[in-house]
């Protein structure tokens, strides 16, 4: 073999590897990428109410309906899975009756942590969670309480209103 198909040879294989090197690179980082954005996977409100119901928490709306774009109704549509998977937890370690009263439907503030952008849930203010809350969270002031996983419970008089930012399961 003479020395500049040689030289060709091993340049070819170099940016063979360099280039397999970049795609394996590249296949990572989207991986990645998919799972971090999976950790807000959004769910229909068929599958949230599936696994609400199974879970014993009960919701309410007070137009009797689901409807996404109308403040009277209960939605779920487009919710954080971690949301429905964190109201699942505090039915569980509390032992409390659970009646979500809000979901992600218009009518409650925006930002990037809202009720619609599937972050927030609504509960009904009973006493047995009410206790929970106050004896399990911390207290950080203005009526809202922290729990260890970061998650925030805020007392806004008629019910409280839930921010999941994970599912406090772990």
């Amino acid at each position: 073999m003479s020395p500049t198909r040689t030289s060709r040879t091993s340049r070819a294989t170099r940016l063979s590897i360099q280039a397999l090197i970049g795609f394996v690179v590249l296949a990572l980082s989207l991986t990645t990428t998919t799972l971090n954005a999976g950790a807000h996977t959004k769910i229909s409100h068929s599958n949230a109410t599936s696994q609400l119901r199974d879970a014993g928490i009960s919701w309410s709306s007070s137009g009797n309906c689901s409807d996404r774009y109308n403040s009277t109704c209960t939605s779920f549509e487009q919710i954080n899975q971690e949301t429905i998977s964190g109201i699942k937890t505090l039915k569980r370690i509390s032992g409390c009756t659970i009646n979500a009263t809000g979901g992600t439907e218009v009518g409650h503030a925006s930002g990037t942590y809202s009720h619609f952008n599937g972050y927030k849930i609504d509960i009904s203010k009973y006493t047995c969670v009410g206790n929970y809350i106050r004896n399990n969270f911390s207290y950080i002031g203005g009526a809202k309480y922290k729990s260890a996983s970061g998650n925030i419970y805020y007392d806004e008089g008629n019910h409280w209103d839930i921010t999941y930012y994970n599912c406090g399961c772990g």
